[in-house]
């Protein structure tokens, strides 16, 4: 696997300061979308059960970096308000990432704040489109907890679990993350089954 591609060699760069950027980007930062957050969080834990990174650094970082991403961009929402839906698709902005979130955030009301982190793209948008619908800050923060604690920690500690008791998967590291990232698909493939006739 090329270096640049190597989540290994990303956090080797980066450290702690990095993982932190990219998850508090990921969870709310509307460019953040294209970051893959499941596969770091996984591989930073990895790292961790073989010694490289330190567990309880992991486990204080992450979750903070989450909840606060969350809560950038519901404040993002509530501070642009509708004029997101008005904007030209772009690199960094496109509408169908905006009317996939949508759609699952008016599915599932509140709880879409916890079960849209474990979906790549809408966990991006979710929190923002909290914000432009003005859901009540308390109730989003509680769910917002929640959601970040179950997402960056369980991404974690299934990585520092892995490291811990096979060090030898770290020969087959690009395997591992083919399967998390595969993994962190399925909700939305399945989302995308159950609406497919609607479309």
């Amino acid at each position: 696997m090329p270096s640049f591609f190597d989540p290994q060699n990303i956090l080797s760069t980066v450290g702690y300061i990095g993982l932190f950027f990219v998850v508090f980007a990921e969870s709310g930062i509307l460019f953040g979308f294209f970051f893959p957050g499941d596969s770091l969080l996984f591989t930073a834990g990895l790292m961790a059960g073989t010694g490289t990174l330190n567990i309880l650094i992991l486990l204080l970082v992450t979750p903070v970096a989450a909840i606060l991403g969350d809560s950038a961009g519901y404040s993002f929402g509530k501070w642009i308000g509708p004029k997101i839906f008005n904007r030209e698709d772009s690199f960094f902005f496109n509408k169908k990432h905006i009317s996939r979130a949508k759609g699952f955030y008016e599915k599932y009301g509140p709880k879409a704040i916890v079960l849209a982190r474990f979906m790549p793209i809408v966990r991006t948008f979710v929190p923002i489109l909290a914000g432009v619908g003005e859901m009540k800050y308390k109730t989003f923060f509680t769910y917002n907890i929640i959601g970040g604690i179950l997402w960056s920690v369980g991404f974690t500690l299934l990585g520092f679990s892995l490291g811990k008791t096979f060090p030898q998967i770290q020969d087959y590291i690009f395997w591992a993350i083919g399967i998390i990232v595969l993994a962190s698909l399925i909700p939305m493939a399945i989302e995308w089954w159950k609406n497919r006739d609607r479309n």
